[in-house]
């Protein structure tokens, strides 16, 4: 999940629908560039503490597995 997060960082920030990007690529790339420069210390701080969540989360799962829990 980590590798899949900053395309679903895009895609929350950006605000446009993900078609624009095969439809018309130039102004949807540029759009989301704009938009991604203007965001907020306050939207990076919560975006920042998602990907560490999932980091963490993927550890966690890895050291309970190997401890011998299994899950569904």
């Amino acid at each position: 999940m980590a590798c899949i997060y900053p395309i679903i960082v895009i895609m929350i920030v950006d605000g446009i629908s993900t078609a624009e990007y095969f439809i018309n690529p130039g102004n949807a790339f540029s759009t989301a560039y704009s938009r991604l420069i203007h965001v907020t210390p306050v939207d990076i701080t919560i975006l920042t503490a998602g990907f560490v969540g999932t980091i963490v989360s993927g550890i966690v799962i890895k050291i309970l597995r190997k401890s011998g829990y299994q899950m569904f």
